[in-house]
Formats: structure tokens, sequence, C-alpha cells
């Protein structure tokens, strides 16, 4: 039981930096963009950080969620 524990650890932690990454990079291509002048790309790049960064809060407190009811 103590290994399935450790690997949902282990696999939640990875997600979460894959999500933290995914946001660093939508930001870095976003000031590219900027920098480019290209600003609708860089809005959509700096849309897609923020995604990533509300789902990487949303997945660190999964508690917090209330829990649905099913008519079933």
């Amino acid at each position: 039981m103590s290994n399935m524990m450790r690997d949902s650890q282990i696999m939640a932690q990875t997600q979460d930096e894959n999500l933290g990454y995914m946001s660093d990079m939508a930001m870095e291509l976003a000031q590219m963009a900027d920098d480019s002048g290209l600003a609708t790309l860089a809005y959509l790049f700096r849309m897609a950080a923020l995604e990533a960064s509300t789902v990487n809060s949303m997945v660190a407190e999964p508690d917090d969620f209330p829990q649905q009811m099913t008519s079933h």
C-alpha cells in the first residue's frame, strides 16, 4: 500500500513540475512574441501560461473542490 502512495506522490510532483515548466515556457514565448511585435500571439501565450498555472493550483489543492452528488 505504501508503494501506491509513494507512486501517487511522485506522479503528482511530476505533474506539478510539468505544469510549472509549461507555464514558464509560455511566458517566455509571450515575451519573445511581444518583442517581435506580435501582440496577439503574445496574448495567447499569456493565456496559456495562466491556464497552466491555474491547473497547477487546482491539482495542488484537490480537497478544496466540493464533491459532486450524482443522482444514481
